[in-house]
């Protein structure tokens, strides 16, 4: 039985602004006799930031919804996750990372429904930016960007020691210009260095914020409004749909996806399979791709690979329960091609 409110903050900002990584940095300031859930939502098919973002420590429960925006499809998805995973973890802390192409504001409407009351007391929401991105009108004129922006009670500017202070500053005017400012009451707007968010933990200002109550805005004219949702009394009893997905004869499943102006590609590799470190490398850096994300075990053990704008991160992981790679584009890929660039840089091992 619920008791107390669960404290839900929503993480949202465009792809690989660094949402998950922020998340990590974020469970480094957990109070040690607290327990979190995260619910992440992937626009690929595959499902690869929960393995990025760990979650070995009993303290936290993590769980995926991919394929697309979870609150679609009247938010059916996303209120059976959140149901599924609160009645067993039981969070004393609610995260929910959307899809970077995901609405934040229906994400927020379906925490706000009557329903959830008495049970998620909505904290601030943060959305996270690289201010570099203002210069680009592909990111500056997408309604998801902006969407991001407008219902965000405090906005982070991410890796800020990757540009400018020109950028900072145009980033500023164009919140002011378009949005609302973030210097007042009503919204707060901070930068973070990629040292910062690779540090012990956040800062305490950051974590007070994160504790404030939620303000979200009135939706605007043109926003999308989501279908008719299941009465209140029905979504606990909802079960999630079971998609059973069956490995080939060579051991490889493959999932397309596409929307809002993007095209997903992802493969899931069996146990089986070992890729080689420097082949990887080679291929990755190889891509024109928008986004590349990937958790391998290779023969130089396992390897989570972060591709955005051209620069690549490479962690180590302790244990994932199979190979996933998945490609973002702006134009639809040719995955035929890149699916035999992959097998051929891996090998196949008996047990």
């Amino acid at each position: 039985m619920i008791i107390k409110p669960i404290a839900t903050n929503v993480i949202t900002g465009f792809l690989g602004v660094g949402k998950t990584s922020f998340i990590k940095q974020l469970f480094l300031s957990k109070p040690a006799d607290e327990k979190w859930a995260v619910l992440i939502n992937e626009f690929g098919e595959v499902g690869i930031d929960a393995a990025l973002l760990g979650g070995g420590e009993k303290a936290i429960e993590i769980r995926e919804v991919a394929g697309g925006c979870m609150c679609c499809a009247a938010g059916v998805p996303m209120q059976v996750a959140i149901n599924q995973l609160i009645a067993k973890a039981k969070p004393d802390r609610l995260l929910i990372e959307p899809t970077g192409l995901g609405h934040p504001r229906e994400v927020l409407k379906v925490l706000s429904e009557p329903h959830y009351h008495n049970i998620i007391d909505l904290k601030s929401t943060v959305c996270l930016v690289d201010a570099r991105k203002i210069e680009d009108a592909r990111y500056r004129e997408h309604e998801i960007f902006n969407q991001q922006l407008e219902v965000a009670d405090i906005v982070l500017a991410a890796k800020s020691d990757l540009y400018s202070e020109q950028s900072y500053t145009n980033l500023v005017s164009f919140l002011e210009q378009n949005h609302r400012s973030y210097e007042s009451e009503h919204g707060v707007l901070m930068q973070m260095s990629i040292e910062q968010s690779q540090s012990t933990g956040l800062s305490g200002e950051l974590l007070d914020l994160l504790d404030r109550k939620a303000q979200i805005p009135a939706p605007t004219a043109g926003t999308k409004q989501s279908m008719l949702r299941p009465q209140a009394h029905d979504l606990f009893a909802l079960e999630p749909s079971v998609i059973e997905s069956e490995f080939n004869e060579v051991g490889l499943i493959k999932k397309l996806n596409k929307g809002e102006g993007f095209y997903s590609c992802g493969w899931i590799f069996d146990l089986s399979y070992e890729f080689l470190f420097d082949e990887v490398i080679s291929l990755v850096k190889s891509l024109d791709v928008t986004r590349l994300k990937a958790v391998l075990i290779t023969d130089e053990g396992i390897a989570g690979l972060n591709l955005i704008d051209g620069e690549l991160s490479v962690i180590e992981l302790d244990d994932v329960m199979d190979s996933r790679i998945e490609i973002i584009t702006l134009t639809s890929a040719d995955s035929e091609a890149l699916e035999k660039r992959l097998l051929a840089i891996s090998k196949r091992l008996s047990f």
